[in-house]
């Protein structure tokens, strides 16, 4: 069974083009859906998280406090490098363990959905990156429309913070444009034909 990653930059349309992948049958392993599941459900974890940010990283009802998290880390570079030296390993076994099960279906390939993908590492565990390319200024526009929340200047630092979409271009085996220009499904379609054969 082939593990591919699929990722590209805040705004790029990777859930979007995993949803088609999904309608084919294809099994999608979305990284920042897990991640969440795993902070608040492994006892290891939850451990590691109170050991480093102090037990007000779960609330008193016992739930995972994301914007106490978020206000802890994502401004501050070491806290953040901290935060996810502790959760990648975690998402990383979670993924083996789930890919193992799909191997164990059949599935003659599952994907892997990540923003962070070589920046995580989760790249080393997989066979072939696909790539999911949209022009800064689309993205920009896209996650203004889609997270009232975020400021611009959120938006910029998030972009910040992920490789670029010039080296993640480089190193992809497959490169899906979402770019407003071209048709996603055909691509998808054409892709999905390619990597069962």
């Amino acid at each position: 069974m082939l593990r591919i990653g699929i990722t590209g930059g805040i705004g790029s349309g990777k859930s979007v083009v995993c949803r088609v992948f999904q309608v084919l049958g294809v099994p999608v392993y979305d990284s920042d859906a897990r991640a969440k599941w795993v902070m608040a459900h492994d006892t290891a974890l939850r451990q590691e998280l109170v050991a480093a940010f102090g037990t007000a990283v779960f609330g008193a009802d016992g739930q995972l406090d994301r914007p106490y998290l978020a206000r802890l880390a994502f401004n501050d570079p070491a806290q953040l490098a901290k935060l996810n030296g502790l959760v990648h390993p975690h998402v990383g076994r979670d993924f083996a363990e789930w890919s193992e099960g799909q191997a164990q279906l059949g599935k003659p390939y599952i994907l892997k959905e990540a923003a962070l993908l070589y920046e995580s590492g989760a790249y080393k565990q997989l066979d072939r990156i696909i790539t999911v390319f949209a022009p800064e200024t689309v993205r920009h526009a896209r996650v203004l429309l889609r997270d009232p929340h975020r400021t611009a200047d959120d938006i910029v630092s998030i972009m910040g913070k992920q490789l670029s979409e010039e080296e993640k271009l480089q190193r992809a085996d497959f490169i899906i444009h979402n770019d407003d220009q071209h048709l996603v499904l055909p691509q998808v379609l054409k892709l999905h034909q390619i990597i069962l054969n």
